[in-house]
C-alpha cells in the first residue's frame, strides 16, 4: 500500500520540484488580469427562479450588464466577455446542456483569467409566501378501540384545522465555488484549455499545453486546479464581505458537493457564482429590481474585484518552464 501511494505521489513531488528548480533562471513577468468572463445566469428558454413580478434571467442580466459597464469604465484595458447580452440561451442554444457547455467553452476559448456568474436565489417555495394547513386546536375525547373482548376506551383528541399564510422569508446573499468533490473535473478543464500560464497569476502567458497523459503534466494541472480553488475562495470571500459591509445578510461562501455547478468546474480559471439575493422574497425581489439595489450590488462586486485584482497584480511571477 505504501509503495502504491509513493508511486501516485511521486509525479506530484517531481512536478513541484520542477516548478521551483532554477527559479532565478526563469523570466519574471507581472501578473495581470486581462480577460474577465461575466456570466448572467439562465436566459431565453430558461427563465430561472421566478419571483412575484420578475424572473432570475432578467434580473441577473441587468446586474451583469451594469457590472460589465462599470468594469470597462474603471478598467478600459480589461477585456470583458459576456456569455449572453440579451434574453436568449447563451450562444442561442436551445437546451440546458448545450447552454452550459457553451458558457464554459466560451470562457476557456477566450483565455479567461476569471469567471463570475451572476444569479438570483430561490427558497424552493412559492414566491412571496404560501398557505399551509395547520392544527389550530385539539379537544380531549374518549375513544373506543378494538373489537370483542379487546374493546376498550382510551383518551384521545379531536383536532381542528385552519389555513395560515407563511411568508417566504429566506433572504441574503451566497457565493459558490466549485465543489472539492469535482476537483477532477476542474483538472480536466485545465487540460482542455489550449494554453495555460504561470503558476502565480490569473492570466495566461501563452505557453502551449503539454501532453496531459504524461503523469508529471497531470500533476502540474492538479496544482493549477488547486491554485484556482484558492483564488476562487479568496474572491468569493471578498464578495460576501462587501455584501455584509453594505448591510446585506451574507449566508457565506459555499460549495454544492452533491452535484456541483457545471460552469464553475468546467472553466479552466478561478471561478465563482454569486447569488445576489432571493427573488422569492417579496422585499428582496423589490430590492433586486430597483436602481438603488442594483447599483449597490454592482458597487459591492466592483469593490471585491478591485481588491482581488490589486492582490493578484501586486505579485511578480516567473513563467512555467
Amino acid at each position: 500500500m505504501i509503495k502504491r501511494t509513493l508511486l501516485v505521489l511521486f509525479p506530484v513531488f517531481l512536478s513541484i520540484l520542477l516548478l521551483s528548480f532554477s527559479e532565478k533562471d526563469k523570466p519574471v513577468q507581472k501578473a495581470t488580469i486581462k480577460t474577465l468572463i461575466v456570466d448572467p445566469g439562465h436566459g431565453g428558454f430558461d427563465p430561472g427562479a421566478r419571483g412575484l413580478t420578475s424572473n432570475e434571467a432578467d434580473v441577473s442580466l441587468e446586474v451583469a450588464l451594469k457590472f460589465g459597464r462599470a468594469l470597462k469604465e474603471e478598467f478600459p484595458e480589461l477585456n470583458v466577455v459576456y456569455t449572453r447580452t440579451t434574453d436568449i440561451g447563451a450562444g442561442g442554444k436551445k437546451t440546458k446542456k448545450e447552454d452550459l457547455y457553451y458558457r464554459a467553452n466560451l470562457a476557456n476559448e477566450s483565455s479567461g483569467d476569471l469567471f463570475i456568474s451572476i444569479h438570483c436565489n430561490s427558497s424552493g417555495k412559492r414566491a412571496g409566501g404560501w398557505y399551509e394547513r395547520v392544527v389550530t386546536g385539539k379537544t380531549p375525547i374518549k375513544k373506543t378501540v378494538g373489537k370483542g373482548k379487546k374493546r376498550r376506551t382510551v383518551n384521545s383528541y379531536k383536532y381542528t384545522y385552519g389555513t395560515v399564510y407563511r411568508e417566504n422569508t429566506a433572504h441574503g446573499t451566497e457565493t459558490y465555488i466549485w465543489a472539492l468533490s469535482k476537483n477532477d473535473a476542474k483538472v480536466n478543464s485545465v487540460n482542455k484549455m489550449e494554453y495555460y500560464g504561470e503558476i502565480d497569476s490569473s492570466g495566461t502567458m501563452g505557453i502551449q499545453l503539454p501532453d496531459p497523459s504524461d503523469p508529471a503534466e497531470k500533476a502540474r494541472m492538479l496544482i493549477y486546479a488547486q491554485h484556482f480553488f484558492r483564488k476562487s475562495l479568496n474572491l468569493a470571500d471578498l464578495v460576501e464581505k462587501e455584501f455584509e459591509a453594505s448591510g446585506r445578510l451574507s449566508r457565506g461562501v459555499k460549495q454544492r458537493n452533491d452535484e456541483g455547478i457545471w460552469v464553475l468546474q468546467a472553466t479552466g480559471m478561478p471561478s465563482i457564482l454569486v447569488e445576489i439575493g432571493f427573488i422569492t422574497n417579496k422585499e428582496e425581489e423589490e430590492y433586486l429590481n430597483s436602481d438603488k439595489g442594483q447599483k449597490e450590488i454592482v458597487e459591492d462586486l466592483m469593490n471585491a474585484f478591485r481588491v482581488y485584482k490589486q492582490k493578484v497584480e501586486s505579485k511578480t511571477i516567473s513563467t512555467m518552464p
